[in-house]
């Protein structure tokens, strides 16, 4: 079984002999060498001598409400809701204005008082960027920065967007809502890979390569494939991905991470609906650790351009979820060796006969990046996933019974 060090799984050697290892850290140069020439550049993460979140766990931490200490922010979901659902609609509100960048991250919190409170935090964190835009003790680079952020906040806090998450803290976090989510039957949730954070959150040149883009296109063919469907889908940009090239990308530390907070957000979505998980790039990483004990409510797990899942086989996910995958002949990562050496590499290749999953057309998807590009095949089955409308989906030319076969699961 590959290993999962980050979650203290043991760790087999795979290795017999020093050509062995030879072999592996050779491969494992390839991977970076094919990182460094696809324009995944590092991020600076953003100065600060606080983190404005850290400060507000800390207050609520110490906080009260109508005489009540307030709960864990760790706690799980389903406490979360009843503890909101005890308090009075003024004191639930009291707590969004008081403590908005805890509220605003609460799994479990009511999704109006979320959207609420993550308004206000953007709006308070839209005032600190101004402040340090014209810092005259601050390099050029660093107003530069201030003003990209400045701009992405004044784009979040406009009229009808519905933020879910948000921390400014590094590099930023954020979550995005497309549709009505607490009336939804269906959730998609799109989770992206390498060097996303709020700058790259969305894009106005290739806006498809982004978050935003992605979940956005989802969300407008989903509802084009079955309009009386009631769909939502959530732009996930809440963890922390690897920053350009480095050992993270290479690992499962940040995925193992992520799939936590992965948990966390489907335990809290609201009850009743299936969810769905669409995973590009590293992201699909993320995915494969978070499937091991995933709520049972995901019908879907759908990969696109993986590097890997953190797995040899279907089998060794343990979830009752579907396992999807597709790649695009265009795509780089055909390239990149699908291993796992001490902890580095990230497992088998998903759209290989031996893995075991149901494997989708991506026939024009163009590349590493064009996944979710309206009018797409892979955005079309994406879509039909979504919706269940697994009957429609094209399969890929090596396993044309996908929609039928039964994948072997642990």
């Amino acid at each position: 079984m590959t290993s999962f060090p980050e979650l203290g799984s043991p760790s087999p050697l795979p290795w017999t002999n020093a050509a062995t290892v030879w072999r592996a850290l050779l491969a494992l140069a390839v991977v970076f060498v094919m990182l460094a020439t696809t324009g995944w550049t590092a991020v600076r993460h953003h100065g600060g001598d606080t983190d404005p979140r850290r400060a507000a766990l800390t207050a609520w931490l110490h906080g009260s409400v109508a005489g009540h200490r307030l709960p864990s922010p760790y706690a799980e979901p389903g406490t979360l809701g009843r503890f909101f659902a005890s308090l009075s609609g003024a004191d639930r509100t009291r707590l969004a204005d008081r403590y908005p960048l805890v509220v605003g991250n609460l799994n479990g919190a009511p999704l109006d008082l979320r959207y609420r409170a993550n308004r206000t935090a953007l709006t308070q964190a839209r005032e600190v960027e101004k402040r340090r835009a014209q810092d005259k003790a601050l390099s050029p680079a660093g107003r530069v920065e201030a003003g990209r952020r400045l701009h992405r906040f004044d784009s979040l806090l406009s009229r009808g967007r519905q933020i879910l998450a948000f921390d400014p803290g590094g590099t930023g976090r954020v979550a995005e809502v497309f549709g009505d989510l607490g009336r939804a039957d269906r959730v998609s949730v799109v989770v992206p890979g390498v060097d996303t954070n709020l700058l790259t959150f969305e894009k106005s040149g290739r806006p498809y390569t982004a978050p935003v883009g992605m979940a956005d296109a989802l969300y407008t063919t989903e509802r084009s494939t079955r309009p009386a469907a009631r769909t939502a889908v959530i732009a996930w940009a809440d963890y922390t991905s690897p920053a350009g090239v480095g050992v993270d990308a290479a690992t499962g530390k940040l995925a193992a991470e992520g799939a936590l907070r992965l948990r966390s957000l489907v335990r809290g979505l609201p009850a009743g609906s299936s969810v769905s998980l669409f995973c590009h790039s590293y992201g699909s990483v993320v995915c494969g650790v978070a499937a091991r004990e995933l709520d049972p409510r995901v019908t879907d797990i759908a990969v696109a351009g993986s590097p890997g899942m953190r797995a040899r086989h279907v089998s060794e996910l343990r979830t009752s979820a579907r396992i999807w995958a597709m790649r695009d002949a265009d795509d780089w990562i055909r390239d990149v060796p699908h291993l796992e050496v001490g902890g580095l590499g990230h497992g088998a290749d998903p759209v290989s006969t031996g893995f075991g999953a149901r494997l989708l057309s991506a026939a024009d998807a163009e590349g590493h990046t064009g996944y979710f590009r309206p009018g797409t095949t892979s955005l079309a089955n994406f879509a039909r996933l979504g919706t269940g409308d697994v009957s429609g989906i094209r399969c890929s030319p090596s396993d044309t019974d996908c929609a039928d076969h039964t994948t072997l699961l642990g």
